[in-house]
Formats: C-alpha cells, structure tokens, sequence
C-alpha cells in the first residue's frame, strides 16, 4: 500500500502566540485574551519551546491570594503553591514541554494527547524549535474530507490491493463518512482485513 496517513503538518496551525522566559505575569495574561487561547509555547532565544505556561499555571496567583492554606494543602499542592508565587514565564510554565514532530500522524498525537490530558500539543522540528501547534480541533478536522475523496483512496488503496480485478468485483460507497463495502470475494478470510483498513483510512467514521 502507498497511501500515507494525513500528518501533523496537514492540519496544524502555523501562526503560533509564544511567550519568553522573561514573560511577566501580566503579559502573559495580556496575550492569551487577545489571541483567544488558554496555554502559550515559552520559547528561548533560538525559538526552542522549553515549557507551556497555561491557565492552569496562573490560577494559583488568584486562588491562593488571600488564603492561608493549612499543613496537608501545603504538602499535597507544593506547585500550585510556588506558581501562587511567581511572576515570570519561565518559573510558572511546566517543563519540560510534551510536543509533536510535524511527521507524527494524527494518531500519534492523538494518543499523546489522550494520555497526558491536554488540549493541544507544540510541534516542533529535530531541534525543538517551534514549527506549529496542533489542537483537538485540528485533528478532527479530517472528518470534513469529502467522501468521494475517501472512497476513491479506499478503492486504490485497499480495494485494488487486496481484491485484485475488475473495478466493480467490490464496490465502495461513502455516505457522511461512513462506508459500506460490497460484492463478492473468493477469499472471505480476506474480509476482516479489508474492514482494518478501511477503519485506518483518515476520515472514516465507520
């Protein structure tokens, strides 16, 4: 098979709002309400992304403003505590940062992000320096190809290789990114295979 998963590149976002070390408190703030968005890339002088600072790190400064947390707050939220203390970038960020490379699949970061929790990853290139990002958004967006493209790409690249012959000995059909397979096949064990695959194709719901 030749066909190759969309990537990380296909969809990532390109225009990326980062922060420096140096960032302030404030500045940080600023920046994330006017581009819209909850965690910024800190980046250092050759644009390496070495932490994310999120909305999550800058909380502490409000929850812990006029409180006097007791022994077990302090032993069990020792961070949350010391970002309630920090001004700057490079002390509230968490590091290192999780990234991507713009080759990982969709797939990839998807399981990446599913197992740390987060909402979008920093996509970086073999140095570390800042390419994109790619969101939970941005990966669903394969779900939008149209499902004659899809079709077209089951039917070169599973249909043809798998069930060798005349055009109409299987045929496929997508509707809303659904597809259903049919006709008649010599080797039935063949089947299941062919639903794998067809399951792998970007776009497919089902």
């Amino acid at each position: 098979m030749h066909g190759s998963p969309h990537l990380v590149s296909d969809v990532m976002t390109r225009t990326v709002a980062t922060v420096v070390r140096g960032a302030a408190f404030k500045d940080i703030v600023r920046t994330m309400q006017e581009r819209k968005v909850s965690a910024l890339p800190v980046l250092d002088a050759a644009d390496r992304v070495i932490g994310i600072v999120s909305e999550a790190d800058l909380l502490p400064k409000e929850e812990f403003r006029n409180s006097d947390p007791d022994r077990h707050t302090q032993s069990r939220r020792l961070s949350d505590l010391a970002k309630a203390g920090s001004v700057t970038a490079g002390e509230l960020m968490t590091a290192p940062a999780l990234t991507v490379e713009p080759g990982a699949t969709l797939a990839q970061a998807a399981r990446t992000m599913a197992r740390a929790k987060v909402k979008r990853l920093p996509v970086v290139d073999h140095a570390g320096r800042l390419e994109g990002v790619v969101s939970r958004a941005d990966l669903l967006k394969v779900f939008l190809r149209d499902d004659e493209e899809i079709a077209e790409e089951i039917r070169r690249e599973v249909v043809a290789h798998l069930f060798p012959g005349p055009a109409s000995v299987v045929r496929v059909e997508v509707r809303d990114g659904v597809v259903v397979l049919g006709g008649r096949v010599r080797d039935t064990s063949l089947v299941p295979v062919a639903a794998r695959l067809v399951r792998a194709v970007e776009g497919v719901v089902d």
